[in-house]
C-alpha cells in the first residue's frame, strides 16, 4: 500500500535523524540503507540522494550498493511477497509449472508487482526447504509440495486479507 504524503514526510524525517545519529560510526552506509529500505520498502532515487548527500558520497556509490545486494529493491514491493524456489530440487519436482501458474493467476511476471500493490512475485534459487520441493512462500508462510492446482487457493487466502 502506498504511503500518504504525510507518512512519507514523517519517514523521511525519521531517516534523517537516523542518518545524523549514525553517519560518524564506522561503515554507516549499509545500516542507513537498511533503515531506509525498512522504512519505505524500497530505495527511491530521492532516498538514495538524501543518503548520499548526508554522507558526502556520490549517489552512484549508494546505487552501486543497492544494486549489488539482493536485500535492496529499487521499486516498491507488494503487500504480499511470493517466492517460488527454482533451485535444483524444486525445479526437478515441478517448480517452473508452479511459478507459471502464479504468473498466470496474477497477470504479472517474476520481479513485478500487481497494479493494486497486493502481490510481488520473486523466483529464488533456494529457500532451504529441499525436502518439501517444490516450495513457495507468501511472506513468512511456507507451502511445500505445491502443485499448480493449489496456487489459486493459496493466493485467494491473501486476496481476502
Amino acid at each position: 500500500m502506498a504511503l500518504t504524503k504525510e507518512q512519507t514526510a514523517a519517514r523521511m524525517e525519521e531517516l534523517k535523524a537516523f542518518i545524523e545519529a549514525n553517519k560518524n560510526v564506522d561503515g554507516p552506509l549499509m545500516p542507513i540503507m537498511q533503515k531506509a529500505q525498512e522504512s519505505f520498502g524500497y530505495l527511491s532515487l530521492e532516498v538514495m540522494t538524501l543518503i548520499a548527500d548526508a554522507l558526502d558520497i556520490p549517489v552512484s556509490k549508494v546505487y552501486g550498493v543497492a544494486t549489488f545486494y539482493a536485500q535492496f529493491s529499487l521499486t516498491p514491493k507488494g503487500d504480499n511477497i511470493i517466492q517460488v524456489c527454482t533451485g535444483t530440487a524444486c525445479y526437478v519436482k515441478g517448480a517452473q509449472k508452479v511459478l507459471d501458474k502464479v504468473i498466470e493467476e496474477l497477470g504479472i511476471h517474476s520481479g513485478e508487482t500487481t497494479a493494486d500493490g497486493k502481490f510481488t512475485i520473486q523466483d529464488t534459487r533456494c529457500l532451504g526447504c529441499c525436502g518439501l520441493a517444490p516450495v513457495m512462500t507468501v511472506n513468512e508462510d511456507v507451502y511445500g509440495r505445491v502443485t499448480p492446482a493449489q496456487v489459486k487457493g493459496i493466493l485467494d487466502k491473501y486476496r481476502a486479507l
